[in-house]
């Protein structure tokens, strides 16, 4: 009987982060590849998420930090903004990163098709009217929005984490549903300029993925600093419209309240966008997290793996950029390699930024696992005088025999300051060696050599 032939060697769905990295490698080792895409090549990350939100994101804070400049000598009272420019700056940012992604997928020979994916079989999928078999297959279709139970979505203008910041005017008054990471950014990126903004929080705290004290310390920045209210414990039940604003219902201690607003933003999550993909034709495995793979991204099939959003929405674009390459070499290589996660960050890009590496205190309590721990406020560091900054501070979790098992930076840069903690994760330091390594002392890492010499003792 003869080899069963294949259209390609390698299809991939979805040409994000994890899905372009993949058929990049593919392509670049000789093999025949296929790269399916549903909206706009590159994915979300570089079109309406990571690439815009920063760029939005430095705008704000920065006129913030020029306003505040005063106290430096910097004569900042009349300054003002262009609010169109900021948002141009948006969309050219986000262009010029997406600029020439598909020539380039085209130019390195991988076979580029728009449209949505759907499994026929596990060898099989459709797009549209075509039909397209493969030897391998990854699925790398990343997120969407999750629902959020909240009546009136479907006929009341609102907006989401996809389209937050294309408000045609900052509004006088804002109403942002989810505490999370987003949210959050979100929440402060309008206070920045100028609008009155209210937080709802399903849960006890504002960023419940970080430990409390993240919470609480942000919760009282925004309050102080940017007069965000933050309302925790509220559930958002409806939004309505009547002549002249909004209104959202929400329950709070038991009691139903309405916030009056001219704009709302909600920003309750996502979750894996793979409800379509017809996985029941294949016989691939999914659970409402996503698509269920084993530690080599493996799915059910055996030929068929998944990479980044689609097996957990909570993902980042550096993990699933990793994922997207172990995939890929684990299916067609004969030594399979095991998923190391490490060392990978999570951030909140809000001002002060949030880097969370490794696990939390919430983790070690919830494994009934040993640890040590200290907080260094930011005020212990030279560098907050210097810079007249002092909210944040470095939070360092160790087990007993000193090594390193995570921590929580809450500074200006704090992805930069907590890349050393990244390292120490991925080489199995000890906090004598993060104590021991010379830091410069007008730096915001200082806090982590602090905090390190602390639990060295």
């Amino acid at each position: 009987m003869g080899k069963t032939k294949f259209d390609f060697d390698y299809l991939v769905i979805g040409s994000g982060p994890a899905g372009g990295t993949a058929a990049l490698m593919a392509a670049k080792a000789g093999l025949k590849v296929a790269l399916i895409e549903s909206d706009k090549w590159g994915g979300p990350s570089i079109n309406s998420v990571d690439v815009p939100y920063r760029a939005a994101l430095n705008f704000a804070h920065l006129y913030t930090k020029s306003i505040r400049g005063l106290r430096f000598g910097i004569s900042s009272s009349n300054l003002r903004y262009n609010y169109p420019t900021a948002q141009n700056w948006q969309v050219f940012a986000a262009r010029r990163a997406s600029k020439d992604i598909k020539k380039n997928f085209e130019n390195a020979g991988i076979e580029c098709i728009r449209g949505s994916a759907h499994f026929l079989s596990p060898y099989e999928i459709a797009v549209g009217q075509k039909r397209i078999s493969s030897n391998k297959i990854l699925i790398a279709t990343g997120a969407t929005l999750a629902e959020s139970g909240i009546s009136g979505l479907d006929y009341i203008e609102h907006y989401t984490s996809k389209n937050a910041l294309n408000i045609g005017r900052p509004p006088k008054t804002l109403v942002v549903i989810g505490g999370g990471s987003t949210g959050c950014e979100i929440a402060q990126y309008y206070a920045e300029l100028g609008s009155k903004v209210v937080i709802l929080e399903l849960t006890d705290r504002l960023l419940p993925r970080e430990d409390l004290e993240v919470g609480q310390l942000m919760t009282q920045h925004f309050e102080e600093n940017h007069h965000i209210k933050v309302l925790a414990e509220s559930r958002a039940i409806s939004i309505e419209q009547d002549k002249i604003n909004k209104r959202v219902v929400f329950m709070r201690g038991g009691v139903e309240r309405t916030l009056h607003t001219d704009a709302i933003v909600v920003a309750t999550g996502s979750r894996p966008d793979i409800e379509d993909l017809g996985l029941e034709n294949a016989g691939v495995k999914a659970a409402k997290k996503g698509i269920k793979v084993n530690k080599m991204l493996q799915t059910s099939i055996k030929h068929i793996y998944a990479a980044g959003d689609a097996i957990d929405a909570n993902s980042s674009t550096e993990r699933a950029i990793y994922e997207g390459a172990l995939a890929t070499s684990n299916l067609f290589n004969r030594n399979k390699d095991t998923a190391n996660y490490d060392g990978f960050m999570r951030t909140t890009d809000t001002y002060p930024q949030i880097a969370t590496v490794g696990i939390t205190e919430d983790d070690c309590l919830k494994r009934d696992k040993k640890f040590k721990k200290t907080i260094v406020p930011l005020s212990s560091v030279a560098s907050s005088n210097t810079n007249d900054f002092y909210v944040g501070f470095v939070k360092m979790i160790a087990d007993k025999q000193g090594k390193v098992l995570g921590a929580t930076v809450i500074c200006p840069e704090a992805e930069q300051v907590a890349q050393e903690v990244v390292i120490a994760l991925r080489h199995h330091l000890s906090v004598e060696d993060l104590a021991s390594a010379p830091h410069p002392n007008y730096s915001w890492n200082d806090a982590v050599r602090l905090a390190a010499n602390r639990l060295s003792f």
